[in-house]
């Protein structure tokens, strides 16, 4: 149980044995969020010629040498709107600070004079995923050298553009990543944008775990489901019934009519907070690690 979490006891031995998991999970998210230390500022070179990228280091307290995992931002990039780094890319490095593992947050937007891509045509943003895979490939790269990581176990994990740049990173069907010195071993994207992959031919690097929402209709599950399906057994996907984009996040469910593309283009997409799915997903990104790494 999560230090300083006060429950009624006799509530609490009613409750299910899998909703107390839950609760317990997003507690103690919540406390090592809260606890977490400062990230160290870092720059970190990616392969696309000329660029640095803006980093955040969240240690990982204990051992000499630790897994690490990179976090790749959305097309709303890293920061909110008073300029602090998104609580969802807080959240996350604190859970894995919290399994032992390291996280690396890069800002693939800033160096390029882009603020988001969100508003952004598909065709027409001005930050590729061709650039953002040698982003992710550099920071890979700039991982493996750290005498605090533990180069046979260094993983990737993004979010919408960013788990899609996390498939463009770990597919071999990409001449880059058939010759990267440093590949994931592991990989995990939070509903990505599956149809140029899937129409390439996903090849993984690596075990993969996709998180989806049934009712997204910003980037559908339905491609990232075929995307699996072709690749086989080492890709794995959740699928969480009633979540829209963005179901790990805090805000209310709200229609961004902003947004260009979607299932229904002119309409608008859905983007806001689930937070059955966004705790389910939390407990089976861990479940997904520690099987993977053979964390304890």
């Amino acid at each position: 149980m999560a230090a300083g979490l006060k429950i009624d006891p006799a509530w609490w031995r009613a409750v299910p044995g899998l909703v107390r998991a839950v609760a317990v999970a997003v507690a103690t998210i919540t406390a090592n969020a809260a606890a977490a230390a400062p990230a160290a500022p870092v720059l970190v070179p990616s392969l696309d010629t000329g660029i640095g990228l803006p980093g955040h280091w969240f240690a990982a307290p204990g051992a000499a040498t630790a897994p690490a995992m990179l976090l790749l931002h959305g097309c709303g990039g890293l920061h909110d709107r008073q300029g602090r780094l998104e609580r969802r890319y807080v959240d996350a490095a604190a859970q894995l600070n919290s399994l032992g593992v390291h996280a690396l947050v890069v800002d693939s937007l800033t160096p390029r004079g882009e603020r988001e891509l969100c508003t952004q045509a598909v065709g027409t943003r001005q930050v590729t995923q061709q650039q953002r895979r040698r982003d992710a490939l550099g920071a890979l790269s700039w991982l493996a050298a750290q005498p605090a990581v533990d180069a046979a176990r260094i993983g990737l994990l993004g979010w919408s553009n960013g788990g899609s740049s996390v498939l463009a990173a770990t597919n071999t069907g990409h001449p880059e990543v058939r010759a990267a010195q440093v590949r994931p071993s592991l990989a995990v994207a939070y509903y990505p944008g599956c149809a140029a992959e899937l129409q390439r031919g996903y090849r993984p690097v690596a075990p993969l775990l996709l998180l989806l929402g049934e009712a997204d209709d910003w980037t559908a599950a339905a491609p990232c489901k075929a995307l699996a399906a072709q690749a086989g057994p080492a890709v794995q996907f959740e699928a969480y019934a009633g979540a829209f984009h963005g179901f790990d996040g805090q805000s209310p469910l709200r229609l961004r009519k902003d947004v260009p593309g979607g299932t229904n283009p002119g309409q608008g997409v859905h983007v806001g907070a689930d937070p059955q799915a966004r705790s389910a997903a939390a407990l089976r990104l861990e479940q997904f690690i520690r099987q993977t790494w053979a964390l304890p």
